[in-house]
């Protein structure tokens, strides 16, 4: 036990930010700005992705679908080594390992909050799509201004859990030199060459606690979002919006001989 506190008085500094700001930022704070810019920028092209996958025109639909089977068919190893040497070949120069991990993830990650953003959508009732086409407004219009802010809000803890995931496969940056915690640990293990145990103890000690943190808010989040959808039903005197009004009256015109 006392090893622990000895690894982490002589070595926390570089389990925490690696060689800042001596060198580059590493070590826990490069795991989670990494990880942060993945979900950031793999966001919106997920959303993209899962909108196309469910447009009613195939053109879209079907190059979405086979980007998200096979995306989700391969192993993110092989993603990193395709956009480790992939990337400097189309753009024509040698990118750092950070950027290349990122560029990953944002791509390798956006099929995964695709297939969430179409389970989020198609989880709210189809009723609301129909009124609102009923009141004349556009697919786009629809989606955009009604099914969508519905469809992320219901998703935001599913975001939250794929965020654990982005975590954990950041890992993998290791392979070609991104500073984060775990190539950090391996330059601490090389340091002390007899307490390979105690430094990966305190690697896994520090993604337990960052994910079961991020996990306990992801439960937190859907509990939330389950109130507000029983108070939204429960709220007395509430009133119906124009487009359920003129859903239901849509129904009773059709039951009316």
């Amino acid at each position: 036990m006392f090893d622990f506190f000895t690894i982490l008085h002589d070595h926390g500094m570089l389990f925490l930010m690696g060689q800042y700001p001596n060198g580059p930022l590493g070590g826990v704070l490069c795991t989670l700005v990494i990880s942060l810019l993945a979900v950031v920028l793999s966001f919106p092209l997920g959303v993209l992705v899962g909108l196309a996958r469910l447009s009613p025109w195939r053109w879209l639909s079907w190059p979405a679908a086979c980007w998200v089977y096979t995306l989700r068919g391969i192993p993110l190893m092989m993603v990193v080594f395709w956009t480790y040497f992939c990337v400097p070949l189309l753009i024509g120069q040698n990118i750092s390992g950070f950027s290349t991990m990122l560029c990953t993830l944002v791509i390798y990650e956006s099929a995964y909050i695709a297939e969430i953003v179409r389970g989020g959508i198609q989880a709210l009732p189809h009723g609301q799509y129909e009124a609102s086409r009923a009141l004349g407004m556009s697919h786009l219009k629809t989606l955009r201004l009604v099914i969508l802010p519905q469809a992320l809000f219901n998703s935001l803890p599913s975001l939250v859990s794929q965020l654990v995931s982005i975590i954990k496969d950041s890992t993998l940056g290791y392979v070609i030199n991104v500073p984060e915690l775990t190539y950090a640990a391996n330059q601490v293990s090389n340091q002390l060459l007899t307490k390979p145990f105690q430094v990966f103890a305190i690697v896994a000690l520090s993604y337990y606690i960052i994910c079961f943190s991020l996990t306990w808010l992801a439960n937190r989040l859907e509990r939330w979002v389950e109130e507000k959808r029983l108070s939204a039903k429960a709220q007395p005197g509430r009133r119906e919006t124009d487009a359920e009004l003129l859903f239901a009256d849509s129904n009773l015109n059709k039951e009316t001989p």
